[in-house]
């Protein structure tokens, strides 16, 4: 359940938010600016490299590290290939995961390693693993950490993390909570735009810091809800099943992330998929036991004690769609023809790397707020 009344009470959310969350979620511009300036500092301004990569490779732990990788294909897939080395282990526990090269990766690779903790001997190994191949390495961690000095020097380019403005957030939520994702992603776009596999210059990146800003002025915990449309979506998911539709280059990593992130901060389930392939993809639960209508059991029971059932809600996340066709149309007249509610979310004009912060913030304060309000009320 949530406590709808906790999200116009500002005093009462902060009493709540003991993790820090809202504070990362307003730091996220000044996280892209310290990261920028740690990326200069770090020298990757004046690489001039021989090249494209064949091939990027990513590897990391957690929701942050999955969001970087899943943002990185989104923006540069077409430019070079892109993959993640996804971990192993018995257990999600740094010591526990390792990581391993794919058989083919050789000197005209690049790897880069992205990772809030910097704990995990595995990813040191990693970056072994590639020194031998001849692997181009470049991390970035924690300033004090295992895996920085394991790379920095002849192995690899290591770019500090940028640490939150005024302290650190809790360790329990530094891998899904809203700034760390722009502190490892930040020094990689800036590396990429070198490569020429993305476009995000200084002056770019000061963009999606100023858009960062602007929206976190909309959606701060001292706006109402009525116009805040953080609050407004984190209120009418309350009870629901989001079915996370995305249209848009960019708008399908941020869906997959604003569902990953729903559940790892408020234990909430949520389902991403792209459109068109959402529509028969998800199209049986709008007319199942999650419809907006369903109730199989005896309409007469006693309902007191009992929580409300989960029905689907629709959540459309839309970017400029690369060939100009939509299947917006398409899905609202699905969703509507099942009885289903839509929430609707479209950034500003501004560039490609813009309207991402756009969306990636206002879903990412949302389900701050859904983590709040639910927990407060539990």
């Amino acid at each position: 359940m949530l406590d709808e009344s906790l999200l116009d009470a500002p005093d009462a959310l902060a009493r709540a938010d003991r993790r820090g969350l809202l504070r990362g979620a307003a730091e996220a511009g000044a996280r892209v600016r310290t990261a920028a300036r740690h990326a200069a500092e770090a020298g990757i301004a004046g690489l001039n490299p021989e090249g494209r990569p064949r091939a990027v490779l990513l590897a990391g732990s957690g929701t942050a590290a999955a969001g970087v990788a899943d943002l990185i294909t989104a923006l540069a897939g077409a430019s070079a290939p892109v993959a993640r080395i996804h971990p192993t282990g018995v257990a999600p526990a740094a010591g526990a995961l390792r990581w391993a090269l794919p058989g083919w990766a050789g000197s005209v690779d690049l790897l880069l390693i992205v990772t809030a903790d910097g704990s995990e001997p595995g990813l040191s190994l990693l970056a072994e693993q590639a020194y031998r191949r001849g692997c181009s390495v470049v991390a970035v961690a924690p300033r004090q950490s295992p895996l920085r000095e394991a790379i920095d020097g002849a192995r690899g380019l290591v770019v500090p993390m940028a640490t939150a403005p005024y302290g650190e957030y809790d360790a329990e939520t530094s891998a899904a909570g809203p700034g760390t994702l722009w502190a490892l992603f930040t020094p990689l776009l800036a590396l990429l735009d070198r490569l020429g596999l993305v476009t995000a210059s200084a002056q770019e990146l000061q963009g999606v810091a100023d858009r960062l800003d602007r929206t976190a002025e909309r959606c701060g915990p001292a706006i109402a809800t009525y116009s805040n449309p953080a609050k407004t979506l984190a209120a009418e998911l309350a009870d629901s099943l989001p079915l996370v539709w995305t249209e848009g280059d960019t708008a399908g990593p941020v869906g997959r992330r604003f569902a990953a992130v729903l559940a790892e901060l408020s234990g909430r389930p949520a389902l991403a998929a792209e459109l068109p392939e959402a529509l028969p993809a998800h199209g049986a639960l709008l007319a199942g036991a999650f419809a907006a209508g369903a109730d199989p059991d005896d309409f007469f029971r006693d309902r007191v004690e009992e929580p409300e059932p989960l029905h689907t809600r629709v959540v459309l996340l839309r970017d400029r769609p690369s060939d100009g066709l939509s299947a917006a149309s398409a899905a609202r007249e699905l969703a509507l023809g099942h009885d289903t509610a839509i929430s609707e979310l479209e950034p500003d004009d501004g560039t490609a790397l813009e309207a991402l912060a756009e969306l990636l913030a206002v879903t990412d304060f949302a389900a701050v707020y859904l983590a709040l309000a639910s927990s407060a009320r539990a």
